[in-house]
């Protein structure tokens, strides 16, 4: 696994799917400057108009799209690098390779969700002033990252089966459902509602963009450890079940 993992990795080296990962945490914060600038001093502090709206927009629109474009370049540069040949030379399980492709994107969305914890507090440093709500900002950058996981193998098996348009596809499938499952009581059953439907309670605005109020139960922390737990063993589940499938492709 650990050379598979180091195989992986190089393919990775100056590929735009590595740059994607510094550029979407940037862009969200761009997003989200113009609406503090232009948004009533008296309607929120600034720190948490900050964090509320980076952190609404992530999961809602960067995890189901950007995970889908993720997916869809790592499935088109193992297709320009031979489309798995090397399979037939080295004596390599494909579900390890799978298995090790799945791992090495959960390492670089980490990555994605520490740089945007980084330009979160930077740009409020600049704009925002005040205490830095450092619990909200990391407790949610992380919660984030976890509840994204599951994405992942759907994302990849979608690219490496049918390509970047039916990965896309999913991708706005999964945002769509996400958003509209993340207010209800179907949130468990998404696993793209997932990471929409923690931030509530934890930086307390609903999936629309609106602060929510007491006693609204979109407030309620309980959802918290369900969805890790849930985001956790569902990607393990459905990484082993994409490996499988992919063990039985056959290499074309």
């Amino acid at each position: 696994m650990i050379n598979a993992l180091k195989a992986e990795s190089l393919k990775y080296r100056r590929s735009f799917a590595r740059r994607l990962v510094l550029i979407a945490p940037l862009f969200f914060i761009l997003i989200a400057l113009p609406q503090k600038i232009y948004m009533p001093s008296d309607y929120l502090r600034p720190w948490e108009l900050l964090v509320d709206q980076v952190y609404n927009w992530w999961p809602i629109i960067f995890i189901p799209l950007g995970t889908a474009l993720f997916a869809a370049l790592v499935a088109l540069q193992e297709k320009k690098a031979g489309n798995y040949r090397n399979l037939r030379v080295h004596e390599i399980s494909p579900a390890v390779i799978w298995t090790g492709k799945a791992i090495l994107m959960a390492y670089y969305t980490f990555f994605a969700t520490l740089v945007l914890i980084a330009a979160t507090v930077i740009t409020g440093l600049i704009t925002a002033g005040g205490e830095i709500p450092w619990i909200k900002i990391f407790i949610g950058g992380v919660t984030l990252w976890i509840t994204s996981l599951a994405v992942i193998p759907i994302q990849l098996w979608a690219a490496t089966w049918k390509g970047t348009f039916f990965s896309m596809a999913v991708g706005v499938a999964g945002l769509i459902a996400g958003v509209l499952a993340a207010p209800t009581n179907y949130w468990i059953f998404v696993p793209w509602s997932w990471p929409t439907r923690l931030m509530c309670p934890i930086v307390g605005v609903h999936p629309n963009g609106v602060p929510l109020k007491a006693p609204d139960p979109l407030l309620s922390s309980s959802v918290i450890p369900t969805g890790i737990i849930l985001a956790v063993a569902s990607f393990l589940t459905f990484t082993a079940i994409t490996a499988l499938w992919f063990n039985k492709k056959e290499v074309k």
